[in-house]
């Protein structure tokens, strides 16, 4: 793996574009320029997360939903801690789903 525009080890700066969900992955995104693997990861924590917290909240106004809305959190934990793991072992993991948009 090689430095990236950041000047950041690549595998280190993927997996910090999931750490505060698609806030980081958002703001990674637009600020990395040379590293194709930390885009694909930055932008697959912006759209993985951001989805899943409008579905989640949309959900939790009705009464039903709130126990779906908390499998959608308790997903999103888990895709969390997966993206974190994954991008610093260095695999262009794909998330189902998001990770083919």
């Amino acid at each position: 793996m090689s430095q990236t525009s950041l000047g950041l080890d690549e595998k280190t700066e993927a997996a910090l574009s999931y750490l505060l969900f698609f806030v980081s992955g958002l703001v990674i995104f637009l600020l990395e320029q040379k590293s194709s693997y930390v885009r694909f990861h930055a932008a697959q924590s912006t759209i993985t997360f951001l989805s899943l917290i409008i579905a989640s909240r949309f959900l939790a106004i009705f009464y039903l939903g709130y126990f779906l809305s908390s499998l959608i959190d308790l997903l999103a934990v888990v895709l969390w801690i997966v993206g974190i793991v994954k991008a610093y072992q260095g695999e262009w993991y794909k998330f189902p789903i998001f990770g083919d948009l």
